[in-house]
Protein backbone atom coordinates (compact mmCIF):
# COMPACT_ATOMS: atom_id res chain seq x y z
CA UNK A 1 0.00 0.00 0.00
CA UNK A 2 1.41 3.17 -1.17
CA UNK A 3 1.95 6.09 1.91
CA UNK A 4 1.00 9.47 1.43
CA UNK A 5 2.88 12.74 1.59
CA UNK A 6 2.16 16.45 1.21
CA UNK A 7 4.68 16.96 -1.27
CA UNK A 8 3.70 21.14 -1.85
CA UNK A 9 2.01 23.98 -0.58
CA UNK A 10 0.66 27.27 -1.98
CA UNK A 11 -1.20 30.21 0.06
CA UNK A 12 -3.01 33.47 -1.10
CA UNK A 13 -4.24 36.58 0.65
CA UNK A 14 -5.61 39.37 -0.88
CA UNK A 15 -4.01 43.01 -0.69
CA UNK A 16 -6.21 44.55 1.44
CA UNK A 17 -6.23 44.85 5.19
CA UNK A 18 -8.40 45.48 7.86
CA UNK A 19 -6.58 46.61 10.81
CA UNK A 20 -8.33 46.62 14.13
CA UNK A 21 -7.96 50.64 14.14
CA UNK A 22 -10.01 50.45 11.06
CA UNK A 23 -12.85 48.20 13.41
CA UNK A 24 -12.65 51.14 16.25
CA UNK A 25 -14.49 53.18 13.35
CA UNK A 26 -16.89 50.81 12.04
CA UNK A 27 -18.50 49.19 15.46
CA UNK A 28 -17.84 49.74 19.34
CA UNK A 29 -14.86 47.85 20.12
CA UNK A 30 -11.15 48.57 20.59
CA UNK A 31 -8.06 47.40 19.86
CA UNK A 32 -6.95 46.38 23.23
CA UNK A 33 -10.32 44.19 23.38
CA UNK A 34 -9.89 42.30 20.13
CA UNK A 35 -6.18 41.60 20.99
CA UNK A 36 -6.67 40.59 24.64
CA UNK A 37 -9.99 38.09 23.58
CA UNK A 38 -8.70 36.89 20.20
CA UNK A 39 -5.03 37.48 19.92
CA UNK A 40 -6.02 39.36 16.34
CA UNK A 41 -4.07 42.77 15.06
CA UNK A 42 -5.42 42.68 11.27
CA UNK A 43 -7.21 40.34 8.71
CA UNK A 44 -7.32 40.22 4.56
CA UNK A 45 -9.97 41.55 3.03
CA UNK A 46 -11.06 40.34 -0.87
CA UNK A 47 -11.75 43.34 -3.09
CA UNK A 48 -15.68 42.99 -4.20
CA UNK A 49 -14.41 41.46 -7.26
CA UNK A 50 -12.47 38.47 -5.90
CA UNK A 51 -14.16 35.27 -5.24
CA UNK A 52 -13.52 32.15 -2.95
CA UNK A 53 -12.53 30.52 -6.46
CA UNK A 54 -10.23 33.19 -7.14
CA UNK A 55 -7.93 33.05 -4.33
CA UNK A 56 -8.42 29.38 -4.78
CA UNK A 57 -6.90 29.41 -8.05
CA UNK A 58 -4.13 31.22 -6.69
CA UNK A 59 -3.18 29.31 -3.98
CA UNK A 60 -3.34 26.10 -6.25
CA UNK A 61 -0.92 27.66 -8.90
CA UNK A 62 1.52 28.46 -6.14
CA UNK A 63 1.37 24.66 -4.75
CA UNK A 64 1.71 23.68 -8.18
CA UNK A 65 4.42 25.92 -9.03
CA UNK A 66 6.59 24.91 -5.91
CA UNK A 67 6.06 21.53 -6.70
CA UNK A 68 7.30 22.04 -10.46
CA UNK A 69 4.20 20.13 -12.28
CA UNK A 70 1.20 20.56 -14.64
CA UNK A 71 -2.38 20.91 -13.57
CA UNK A 72 -2.91 18.32 -15.72
CA UNK A 73 -1.13 15.46 -13.62
CA UNK A 74 -3.88 16.52 -10.83
CA UNK A 75 -6.05 13.29 -10.58
CA UNK A 76 -8.64 15.13 -7.22
CA UNK A 77 -9.22 18.73 -6.35
CA UNK A 78 -10.85 19.02 -3.06
CA UNK A 79 -12.25 22.38 -2.11
CA UNK A 80 -12.87 23.30 1.23
CA UNK A 81 -15.27 25.95 2.03
CA UNK A 82 -18.48 27.46 3.82
CA UNK A 83 -18.29 30.51 0.95
CA UNK A 84 -18.41 29.25 -2.38
CA UNK A 85 -19.04 31.11 -5.41
CA UNK A 86 -22.19 29.74 -5.68
CA UNK A 87 -24.32 26.19 -4.76
CA UNK A 88 -23.58 24.98 -8.18
CA UNK A 89 -21.83 24.08 -9.68
CA UNK A 90 -19.27 23.85 -7.40
CA UNK A 91 -16.11 25.61 -6.81
CA UNK A 92 -13.90 23.00 -7.10
CA UNK A 93 -15.34 22.65 -10.64
CA UNK A 94 -14.67 26.56 -11.27
CA UNK A 95 -11.00 25.86 -10.05
CA UNK A 96 -10.63 22.57 -12.03
CA UNK A 97 -11.44 24.55 -15.16
CA UNK A 98 -9.43 27.82 -14.51
CA UNK A 99 -6.36 25.71 -13.75
CA UNK A 100 -6.38 23.42 -16.68
CA UNK A 101 -7.01 20.56 -14.24
CA UNK A 102 -8.19 18.78 -17.20
CA UNK A 103 -7.88 14.98 -15.95
CA UNK A 104 -9.59 15.69 -12.40
CA UNK A 105 -12.36 14.79 -10.76
CA UNK A 106 -13.56 16.84 -7.16
CA UNK A 107 -16.09 17.83 -5.06
CA UNK A 108 -16.67 21.21 -2.73
CA UNK A 109 -16.17 19.65 1.43
CA UNK A 110 -17.70 21.85 3.92
CA UNK A 111 -16.88 21.59 7.57
CA UNK A 112 -16.50 24.98 8.35
CA UNK A 113 -13.48 25.27 10.45
CA UNK A 114 -12.55 21.59 10.19
CA UNK A 115 -13.12 21.34 6.53
CA UNK A 116 -9.18 21.38 5.24
CA UNK A 117 -8.24 18.74 8.31
CA UNK A 118 -10.98 16.63 6.81
CA UNK A 119 -9.84 17.20 3.39
CA UNK A 120 -6.57 16.04 3.92
CA UNK A 121 -7.40 12.98 5.62
CA UNK A 122 -9.80 12.38 2.28
CA UNK A 123 -6.58 13.03 -0.03
CA UNK A 124 -4.51 10.62 1.73
CA UNK A 125 -6.67 7.43 1.83
CA UNK A 126 -7.60 8.44 -1.65
CA UNK A 127 -3.81 7.94 -2.23
CA UNK A 128 -2.85 5.10 0.20
CA UNK A 129 -5.78 2.98 -1.26
CA UNK A 130 -3.63 3.30 -4.71
CA UNK A 131 -6.23 4.57 -6.51
CA UNK A 132 -5.00 7.96 -7.23
CA UNK A 133 -1.41 8.99 -7.14
CA UNK A 134 -1.86 12.94 -6.99
CA UNK A 135 -4.83 14.69 -4.70
CA UNK A 136 -4.90 18.61 -4.41
CA UNK A 137 -6.72 20.27 -1.36
CA UNK A 138 -7.69 23.66 -1.15
CA UNK A 139 -9.40 25.58 1.74
CA UNK A 140 -10.62 28.82 0.53
CA UNK A 141 -13.28 31.11 1.85
CA UNK A 142 -14.13 34.92 1.73
CA UNK A 143 -15.49 35.13 5.25
CA UNK A 144 -16.03 38.79 4.84
CA UNK A 145 -18.78 38.16 2.37
CA UNK A 146 -20.93 36.33 5.33
CA UNK A 147 -20.14 38.73 8.42
CA UNK A 148 -22.26 41.66 9.98
CA UNK A 149 -19.64 44.17 10.38
CA UNK A 150 -22.15 45.43 12.93
CA UNK A 151 -22.13 42.76 14.97
CA UNK A 152 -19.05 43.35 16.96
CA UNK A 153 -18.62 39.63 18.51
CA UNK A 154 -18.20 38.04 15.22
CA UNK A 155 -16.59 40.79 12.61
CA UNK A 156 -13.81 41.41 14.60
CA UNK A 157 -12.81 37.66 13.83
CA UNK A 158 -13.07 36.43 10.52
CA UNK A 159 -10.37 37.23 7.45
CA UNK A 160 -10.22 35.98 3.79
CA UNK A 161 -7.66 33.63 2.11
CA UNK A 162 -6.27 30.45 0.63
CA UNK A 163 -4.06 27.46 0.96
CA UNK A 164 -3.50 24.30 -1.12
CA UNK A 165 -1.66 21.56 0.43
CA UNK A 166 -0.49 18.36 -3.15
CA UNK A 167 -0.72 15.25 -1.87
CA UNK A 168 1.38 12.78 -3.32
CA UNK A 169 1.71 8.81 -3.05
CA UNK A 170 5.08 7.83 -2.04
CA UNK A 171 6.65 4.07 -0.78
CA UNK A 172 5.07 2.63 1.67
CA UNK A 173 8.39 1.93 3.97
CA UNK A 174 8.56 5.73 4.28
CA UNK A 175 5.18 6.50 5.78
CA UNK A 176 3.93 10.29 5.96
CA UNK A 177 0.19 10.24 6.51
CA UNK A 178 0.58 8.29 10.12
CA UNK A 179 -3.37 8.76 11.16
CA UNK A 180 -6.56 10.53 12.18
CA UNK A 181 -9.37 11.11 13.77
CA UNK A 182 -12.31 13.32 12.93
CA UNK A 183 -15.84 13.67 14.93
CA UNK A 184 -18.64 15.66 14.25
CA UNK A 185 -21.36 16.38 17.23
CA UNK A 186 -24.89 18.10 15.45
CA UNK A 187 -25.94 18.76 18.75
CA UNK A 188 -23.87 22.21 19.01
CA UNK A 189 -25.35 23.07 15.57
CA UNK A 190 -27.53 26.19 16.68
CA UNK A 191 -24.10 27.77 18.10
CA UNK A 192 -22.46 28.69 15.14
CA UNK A 193 -24.50 29.19 11.90
CA UNK A 194 -25.72 30.96 9.17
CA UNK A 195 -29.88 30.80 9.36
CA UNK A 196 -30.73 31.55 5.71
CA UNK A 197 -30.19 30.59 2.27
CA UNK A 198 -30.80 26.79 2.61
CA UNK A 199 -33.77 24.55 1.85
CA UNK A 200 -35.06 25.16 5.25
CA UNK A 201 -35.04 29.13 4.92
CA UNK A 202 -34.66 29.99 1.57
CA UNK A 203 -33.69 34.03 0.58
CA UNK A 204 -36.74 36.15 1.30
CA UNK A 205 -36.95 40.14 2.11
CA UNK A 206 -37.48 38.96 5.41
CA UNK A 207 -34.10 36.76 5.89
CA UNK A 208 -32.30 39.93 4.56
CA UNK A 209 -34.09 41.95 7.12
CA UNK A 210 -33.12 40.17 9.76
CA UNK A 211 -29.45 39.82 9.11
CA UNK A 212 -30.01 36.08 8.61
CA UNK A 213 -27.64 35.45 5.70
CA UNK A 214 -24.58 35.91 8.12
CA UNK A 215 -22.44 34.51 10.55
CA UNK A 216 -24.65 33.83 14.14
CA UNK A 217 -22.49 33.16 17.17
CA UNK A 218 -23.07 32.02 20.98
CA UNK A 219 -19.47 32.78 21.74
CA UNK A 220 -19.43 31.21 25.26
CA UNK A 221 -20.51 28.07 23.83
CA UNK A 222 -18.28 28.17 21.16
CA UNK A 223 -15.20 28.65 23.27
CA UNK A 224 -16.21 26.00 25.31
CA UNK A 225 -16.19 23.42 23.02
CA UNK A 226 -13.09 24.39 21.49
CA UNK A 227 -11.04 24.19 24.35
CA UNK A 228 -12.43 21.34 25.38
CA UNK A 229 -12.62 19.58 21.73
CA UNK A 230 -9.11 21.06 20.61
CA UNK A 231 -7.36 18.87 23.29
CA UNK A 232 -9.39 15.70 22.99
CA UNK A 233 -9.12 14.72 19.32
CA UNK A 234 -5.28 15.40 19.24
CA UNK A 235 -5.15 13.30 22.35
CA UNK A 236 -7.20 10.83 21.26
CA UNK A 237 -5.22 10.69 17.48
CA UNK A 238 -1.82 10.46 19.45
CA UNK A 239 -3.45 7.52 21.16
CA UNK A 240 -4.55 5.64 18.40
CA UNK A 241 -1.32 5.94 16.14
CA UNK A 242 1.28 5.41 19.73
CA UNK A 243 2.79 8.98 19.31
CA UNK A 244 3.88 10.49 21.96
CA UNK A 245 3.02 14.70 22.28
CA UNK A 246 6.93 14.63 23.37
CA UNK A 247 7.29 13.27 19.84
CA UNK A 248 5.58 16.15 18.15
CA UNK A 249 7.85 18.87 16.84
CA UNK A 250 4.64 20.76 15.50
CA UNK A 251 1.21 21.49 16.77
CA UNK A 252 -0.68 23.56 13.41
CA UNK A 253 -3.65 24.12 14.88
CA UNK A 254 -6.88 25.82 13.59
CA UNK A 255 -6.52 29.92 14.13
CA UNK A 256 -9.90 30.67 15.67
CA UNK A 257 -9.00 32.46 18.51
CA UNK A 258 -4.80 32.75 20.47
CA UNK A 259 -6.80 31.87 23.61
CA UNK A 260 -8.37 28.59 22.49
CA UNK A 261 -4.86 27.61 21.41
CA UNK A 262 -2.50 28.34 23.84
CA UNK A 263 -5.11 26.42 26.34
CA UNK A 264 -4.83 23.51 23.97
CA UNK A 265 -0.92 23.99 24.28
CA UNK A 266 -0.65 23.77 27.63
CA UNK A 267 -2.94 21.00 28.50
CA UNK A 268 -1.11 18.99 25.78
CA UNK A 269 1.94 20.17 27.45
CA UNK A 270 3.64 21.37 24.55
CA UNK A 271 5.24 24.40 24.88
CA UNK A 272 4.67 27.63 22.63
CA UNK A 273 7.81 27.05 20.52
CA UNK A 274 6.24 23.86 18.91
CA UNK A 275 3.17 25.56 18.24
CA UNK A 276 2.63 27.62 15.28
CA UNK A 277 0.10 30.75 15.86
CA UNK A 278 -0.03 33.11 13.68
CA UNK A 279 -3.88 34.61 14.12
CA UNK A 280 -2.88 37.99 14.96
CA UNK A 281 -2.07 38.40 11.27
CA UNK A 282 -4.70 36.57 9.15
CA UNK A 283 -7.80 36.50 11.83
CA UNK A 284 -9.50 33.58 11.26
CA UNK A 285 -9.81 32.05 7.54
CA UNK A 286 -11.54 29.14 8.25
CA UNK A 287 -10.32 26.84 5.46
CA UNK A 288 -7.62 28.66 4.84
CA UNK A 289 -5.92 28.93 8.47
CA UNK A 290 -4.21 25.40 8.34
CA UNK A 291 -2.18 25.97 5.41
CA UNK A 292 -1.59 29.63 5.89
CA UNK A 293 0.26 28.80 9.72
CA UNK A 294 2.28 25.72 7.74
CA UNK A 295 3.55 27.83 5.03
CA UNK A 296 4.52 30.38 7.69
CA UNK A 297 6.18 27.42 10.14
CA UNK A 298 8.20 26.28 6.61
CA UNK A 299 9.36 29.95 5.80
CA UNK A 300 10.33 30.24 9.60
CA UNK A 301 12.75 26.69 9.40
CA UNK A 302 10.42 25.11 11.98
CA UNK A 303 9.19 22.19 10.32
CA UNK A 304 11.86 19.63 8.41
CA UNK A 305 11.96 16.16 7.29
CA UNK A 306 11.48 13.74 9.55
CA UNK A 307 9.65 16.20 12.00
CA UNK A 308 6.26 14.68 13.22
CA UNK A 309 3.30 17.38 12.86
CA UNK A 310 0.07 17.43 14.36
CA UNK A 311 -2.58 19.22 12.08
CA UNK A 312 -6.09 20.17 14.30
CA UNK A 313 -9.37 22.27 13.65
CA UNK A 314 -12.63 22.68 16.03
CA UNK A 315 -15.28 24.35 13.59
CA UNK A 316 -19.11 25.09 13.10
CA UNK A 317 -21.48 21.97 13.26
CA UNK A 318 -19.86 21.07 15.87
CA UNK A 319 -16.91 19.27 13.67
CA UNK A 320 -14.20 18.24 14.96
CA UNK A 321 -10.25 16.63 13.41
CA UNK A 322 -6.90 16.29 13.89
CA UNK A 323 -4.02 14.72 11.72
CA UNK A 324 -0.82 12.73 12.21
CA UNK A 325 2.03 13.48 9.90
CA UNK A 326 6.01 12.52 9.34
CA UNK A 327 7.31 15.51 7.39
CA UNK A 328 9.14 14.07 4.06
CA UNK A 329 8.71 17.83 2.29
Amino acid sequence: MPSAHITAVGTFVPPGVLTNADLEKMVATSNDWIVDRTGISERHIAAPDMATSDMAVEAARRALAQRGIDATTIEVIILCTVTPDMLFPSTACLVQDRIGAKKAWGFDLVAACSGFVYGITTAAHLVMSGSHRRVLVIGSDTMSRIINYKDRATCVLFGDGAGAFLVEAGPDDEPGFIGFHNEIDGSGGDYLRMPAGGSRMPASRETVEQDLHYVHQEGQQVFKYAVRKMEDICRTVLAKTGIHSDQVKLLVPHQANRRIVMAAAEKLGLSLDRVVINIHKYGNTTGATIPLATADALEAGRLVNGDYVLFAAVGAGFTAGANLWRWRF
